[in-house]
Order: C-alpha cells, then sequence, then structure tokens
C-alpha cells in the first residue's frame, strides 16, 4: 500500500480538498495514535458493476431475515458503527471531516433495518460516476451483506460505473470483487467522470 505524503489534517479540513483527492483515488486512514495520511495503492480493488456475484446461500437465506433497506437516514449511527471495533482507522478527525463533506451531498449510507432498529449498513463518497466505498458494519448475521447486495443494485439502477471498495477481502471476493492494476483503475476512475449520476 503506497502512503501518499499528504498532511491528513490540513486537507480534511477544507471537504472541497478532500473530495478532490477522492476524486483521484486517494483515501484517508487513521493510525493507532490517530494520525491520518491519504493512500493510493498501486493495486486497486473494485466489484464490477455489471458483473458482480450474488452468493446463492445469501439469496436463499435474505428472505427469511425480515430485513429492511434503507438510505441516507442515520449516517452518523452507520459511521459510528462502523469505527466502533478494537482497531480502526476511522477516527474521530475522519468522522467530523465525513459530516462536511455530507453536507456537500458526497456521502451516502446504505441501513439495513429489522424490527426498526438498525442493525448493518455501509457508507461510502460519491464522485460523478463513482462510489468510493469506505467501510460496513453489521450487528446480526448477513446485515452488512445485505446492505452490499442493495448497494450494487442501486448503483446500477443510478447509472454509476465504478464501485471502489480498497482493499480485497474474502468477504468481498464472494460478491466478485477483484483487483486491477493503477492503468485499469485510471480509466475507470476516467469513464465515471463522463457520467453526472445521481445517488
Amino acid at each position: 500500500m503506497n502512503k501518499q505524503n499528504y498532511s491528513g489534517s490540513s486537507f480534511l479540513n477544507d471537504p472541497e480538498e478532500m473530495l478532490s483527492f477522492y476524486a483521484r483515488g486517494a483515501f484517508p486512514m487513521a493510525d493507532s495514535n490517530g494520525v491520518v495520511d491519504w493512500y493510493f495503492p498501486k493495486i486497486r480493488t473494485i466489484i464490477p458493476l455489471g458483473n458482480y456475484n450474488f452468493p446463492r446461500s445469501l439469496r436463499k437465506i435474505i428472505p427469511s431475515m425480515n430485513f429492511e433497506i434503507k438510505f441516507d437516514t442515520d449516517f452518523k449511527s452507520v459511521v459510528y458503527a462502523c469505527a466502533d471495533r478494537e482497531e480502526t482507522w476511522i477516527s474521530e478527525e475522519i468522522i467530523q471531516a465525513y459530516f462536511r463533506l455530507q453536507k456537500l451531498g458526497h456521502i451516502h449510507t446504505v441501513e439495513t433495518w429489522k424490527e426498526n432498529k438498525l442493525v448493518g449498513g455501509l457508507y461510502g463518497v460519491t464522485f460523478r460516476g463513482a462510489f468510493f466505498g469506505e467501510s460496513m458494519f453489521s450487528l446480526v448475521p448477513q446485515a452488512s451483506k445485505f446492505a452490499l447486495i442493495k448497494l450494487l443494485e442501486h448503483l446500477n439502477e443510478k447509472n454509476f460505473s465504478l464501485l471502489d471498495v480498497q482493499f480485497l477481502t474474502e468477504h468481498l471476493r464472494m460478491f466478485g470483487a477483484k483487483e486491477i492494476n493503477l492503468d485499469e483503475y485510471r480509466k475507470l476512475l476516467q469513464e465515471s467522470y463522463f457520467k453526472d449520476c445521481t445517488f
């Protein structure tokens, strides 16, 4: 993973500046001491929106879970739930920067609800036809997976062309996530900028 030599604090304070870094494919992460740096990996991970996978096991169990999906109703709860773990890169400084970015309409949530309680979800940053996935959480089994499937469906409906998920995990691989090189990524990034999508 390549760490760009940028001061996190100075760029996080300006939401327009922060968005410009996302638009270039960079993203912020805080270390265990809360120090923020911006990262730009040479190997990128995406889920192809035109060729994602809906796991058969998940397809079978979802109807019995009685989940309800909502968009953009409780960003604060989603981001704090994502940060609530032993080790997290989502520092309070980054969270406050997200709130400023949210006011510009570039942060969005996909929320899984059950019996009127938020039980899972995810959030990410949007810029034109690109969605930069940041983090997800789950308080009950399958809740974050359900949110991810609904995100994939939603992005296709809204004509987005890029879903950047930062790093490959087994959890993401089951949905069709794959690693691509920087040249491929930059091409997809450029294509997404010719679109003017609304989440």
